[in-house]
C-alpha cells in the first residue's frame, strides 16, 4: 500500500495549491505582473486581468482543501483504488495548468499578442512544478492500478 508515497504527495499537492491560492487570491496584481509585459501594465485591461486572477486563487484553494481533507480524513478512503482515483483527479488539475502554458511557449517565441514568457522567471517555476506534480500524481495512480 503506497501510504507513505500518497501522504508525501498529498502534502506537496496541498502546499503547492495553497501557494497558488495565496498568490492568486491575495496578490493578484503580482500575478498579473508575471503575465503582462511592463510596457503594457498601464492598460485598463491590466486591472481587469488582475481582478480576474482571483478566480485562480479560488480554484487552487479548492484543490488545497481537497488534499488537506484527504490527509486528515484519509481513513475514509483506505482502498488503494480510491487513492488512485484521487491521484488521477489531482494529476488532471495540475495538467490543466501545465497544458495552458504549453502553447504560450510557441506564441511568445513568435511574439504573438497576449503571450507570456513561460520559460523564464516565476512562470518557469510554476510550469515545472505543475508538470512535475502532474507526472508524480499520474505515476502514483498508474503504480497503484498496476498492482
Amino acid at each position: 500500500m503506497p501510504t507513505t508515497a500518497w501522504t508525501v504527495l498529498l502534502i506537496l499537492n496541498a502546499m503547492w495549491f495553497g501557494l497558488g491560492a495565496f498568490h492568486f487570491s491575495l496578490k493578484p496584481e503580482a500575478s498579473a505582473r508575471s503575465l503582462v509585459p511592463r510596457d503594457q501594465r498601464g492598460s485598463p485591461l491590466f486591472r481587469t486581468l488582475s481582478d480576474s486572477i482571483r478566480f485562480l486563487g479560488g480554484l487552487n484553494f479548492g484543490f488545497m482543501a481537497l488534499c488537506a481533507m484527504l490527509l486528515v480524513f484519509g481513513g475514509l478512503f483506505p482502498d488503494a483504488r480510491q487513492q488512485a482515483f484521487f491521484a488521477a483527479v489531482i494529476a488532471v488539475a495540475h495538467a490543466s495548468q501545465f497544458a495552458v502554458n504549453v502553447p504560450m511557449i510557441g506564441k511568445w517565441r513568435r511574439k504573438a499578442p497576449g503571450a507570456w514568457r513561460v520559460l523564464e522567471g516565476p512562470m518557469l517555476f510554476i510550469f515545472a512544478t505543475d508538470g512535475t506534480l502532474m507526472l508524480a500524481n499520474a505515476a502514483l495512480c498508474a503504480w497503484i492500478t498496476a498492482r
